[in-house]
């Protein structure tokens, strides 16, 4: 029995090279060629597209309602059916996919772009604390994981060298990504907030990713091998940070229950772990096993611009199964502090 109504796949993947700064581009400027990309790559046109949905942040931006600037870029005339999500793109892809399930459209756009240069992200990511308790303190993203990875030390599940280690693979697998910001032989550096070092840590950059939906006989039109979206579901932790075992995602868990997961083996893990010692955290809710390739395009400690590294992690596991690399891909994405919002798909390719 079909998990759901409608057959739906990412058809086409694009996304920017992602850079420390683009202080000569505004937003639209750095969408819309990703737009432009990733809709060639089907041979549909903008106004062939039957929902159209982004995911981008006003605290990035600075200014309300910022995601209708890159909309105008889109072209929102003759109107369109569109929707906007202030989350990363991966929430944006799940409404779009919600969509098409519904019947009221048979293709998706879906994009998100952050633009994090012009400010300090570390200061901005404190105003999703919550607000009485948390958030006057100004624990930033940085200090948070960083007591995530004392908590595993200390529960015996890593260690220092074993954290370098996962940075040290993930910038040498990014060697073969045009598009990461962080490759090759990166320095562990000095600790930022112990016990993680620079290494540990994400690059701050500038970066757009965009996906094309589609559903059944269209989707097998577009794409010689669509990837299916054979299983999706998101689920979210306590908001309060001292109700949760940092060492866990039960969240991560469960959502990757509910999208079939754990029905058959994966060969692929794309997970938006933008700091080494989250990777040990979703292995184990996972449950991955050590033959699984993770994050073979470098994941987010390569390069992770806001609002898009989870889109991108999902456009990347469907670009591998379009070239024929990989089969069954688990494909994560996060928000909030410590993995406080998770999302799981599972993308697989039509067997020869």
């Amino acid at each position: 029995m079909a998990r759901y109504a409608r057959e739906v796949a990412v058809v086409a993947f694009a996304q920017s090279d992602h850079l420390r700064r683009t202080d000569e581009l505004s937003e639209v400027e750095m969408v819309m060629p990703v737009l432009h990309q990733v809709l060639a790559a089907t041979g549909l046109k903008a106004g062939e597209i039957g929902f159209t949905c982004s995911g981008s942040s006003d605290y990035l931006a600075g200014r309300a309602f910022s995601f209708t600037m890159t909309l105008d870029g889109v072209g929102a005339w003759p109107p369109i059916s569109e929707s906007h999500v202030e989350m990363d793109g991966a929430w944006a892809l799940y409404e779009a996919w919600v969509k098409i399930q519904t019947g009221e459209a048979d293709t998706a756009l879906v994009y998100s772009y952050g633009k994090s240069s012009p400010g300090s992200v570390r200061d901005v990511l404190t105003r999703q604390l919550d607000p009485y308790y948390v958030a006057p303190l100004w624990p930033d993203s940085v200090a948070l994981a960083a007591l995530q990875a004392r908590a595993l030390i200390d529960a015996g599940e890593t260690d220092e060298s074993a954290l370098a280690a996962i940075g040290a693979r993930s910038r040498a697998d990014a060697g073969a990504n045009p598009h990461a910001q962080l490759r090759g032989s990166v320095p562990q550096g000095d600790y930022q907030v112990r016990p993680l070092r620079t290494g540990d840590c994400p690059p701050v950059g500038d970066g757009v990713a965009a996906v094309v939906l589609a559903a059944g006989d269209l989707a097998r039109q577009l794409c010689e091998r669509p990837a299916w979206i054979t299983g999706i579901d998101h689920r979210i932790e306590a908001h309060s940070l001292g109700l949760r075992d940092l060492t866990d995602s039960p969240s991560t868990r469960i959502a990757a229950e509910h999208a079939g997961v754990f029905e058959a083996p994966v060969d692929t893990a794309e997970l938006h772990a933008p700091f080494s010692s989250q990777e040990v955290v979703l292995r184990k809710a996972l449950g991955l096993a050590d033959d699984v390739a993770v994050n073979p395009s470098g994941g987010a400690l390569a390069a992770n611009p806001m609002m898009a590294a989870g889109l991108i992690r999902i456009g990347e596991a469907a670009a591998r199964i379009h070239r024929g690399e990989s089969h069954r891909v688990v494909a994560h994405a996060t928000s909030g502090p410590c993995l406080q919002q998770n999302l799981v798909a599972v993308l697989e390719g039509d067997r020869a």
